[in-house]
């Protein structure tokens, strides 16, 4: 499978001092504020709950207003990290640099984008590439399962899917549709997965999409549909197919930390914490780990930070 391990620190960094982990821990009011990616989400709420019995004096905060939402939070210095199912994009590149907020990328699991359906639709054996981007193109004309395939029922699609603040929409839209943020617009968006779910739960001809975790915690109320590329086998998301990158809407998840927060020991701690523990709750929340190999470089990262401040912060009380 192509290595997803990109990590970005912006070249001013290079010319800061290397302090490492200092150290320094938490001191009694400490917090670590995060937000965005509801898929990601399940992950970090999993760390921070482990972290939080072994550091009860640190108060880790996980919110979700979605990937892009996220980033406006973290590059607006409201937030330590963000939760991302997507790499950040070049406007919002250009925010952190009108905002001097400096950051960088860590690669932490590997997600399968699920179809679903109501588990008592039967009809579907599969769903192509294609097929998806017939429902979900701006301005598609498909409004019944009979305009899919003439051989399914005359019943109207009704579709659920991540609102447009959503790495998992910006993912879906570029890999079915062919470019981020294209879409039909009437169907029912929420950056709440959790929303997707109870949607398409009620509906026996509802369509909806989310992140792997959300379809495991589901399993028993949704049917997940196998995914076609072309003339290649249909092929359903799981473990093996995800981390294998056969199953065709496999993509990388990821962290983005502000470097001004690195200086926080509560942070530190925390971020050094999620790599090195976060393999454990992988498999209990439906992802896929990344490889040892990138493990142990996002770790090294991590453990010689560059800090900005030649005396850093010990916490932000």
């Amino acid at each position: 499978m192509k290595s997803f391990l990109v990590i970005f620190v912006f070249s001013w960094l290079y010319g800061c001092s290397f302090l490492g982990m200092g150290g320094q821990t938490p001191s009694e009011h400490s917090k670590v504020l995060i937000d965005g990616s509801s898929t990601v989400y399940p992950v970090t709420e999993a760390v921070a709950e482990n972290f939080g019995k072994l550091n009860p004096k640190v108060r880790v905060s996980v919110g979700v207003s979605g990937t892009g939402g996220g980033f406006r939070k973290l590059l607006s210095g409201e937030t330590d990290i963000n939760n991302a199912s997507r790499e950040i994009k070049q406007k919002e590149r250009k925010l952190a640099k009108q905002n001097n907020i400096e950051f960088f990328e860590l690669p932490i699991a590997y997600d399968g984008l699920s179809v679903v359906v109501h588990k008592d639709n039967q009809f579907i054996d599969y769903l192509s590439l294609e097929e998806l981007a017939k429902i979900w193109k701006p301005g598609s004309a498909v409004r019944t399962w009979r305009d899919v395939r003439a051989s399914w029922p005359d019943k109207k699609i009704n579709l659920y899917g991540p609102g447009p603040d959503s790495g998992t929409f910006d993912y879906f839209t570029k890999k079915v549709n062919g470019q981020a943020g294209a879409s039909r617009p009437d169907y029912t968006a929420s950056e709440d997965d959790n929303v997707i779910v109870k949607g398409v739960m009620a509906d026996t001809y509802s369509m909806g999409y989310f992140g792997y975790a959300y379809y495991l915690e589901n399993k028993s109320l949704l049917r997940a549909v196998p995914i076609r590329d072309g003339s290649k086998k249909a092929v359903e998301p799981n473990s093996k197919t995800i981390s294998s990158g056969k199953y065709p809407i496999s993509r990388p998840l990821f962290l983005y930390v502000r470097t001004n927060s690195m200086q926080k020991a509560s942070v530190r701690s925390f971020v050094k914490f999620y790599i090195e523990n976060a393999e454990k709750v992988m498999e209990r929340v439906g992802y896929v780990a990344i490889p040892a190999i990138e493990k142990k470089s996002v770790l090294s990262l991590v453990e010689s930070f560059a800090v900005i401040q030649k005396k850093p912060q010990q916490d932000d009380g």
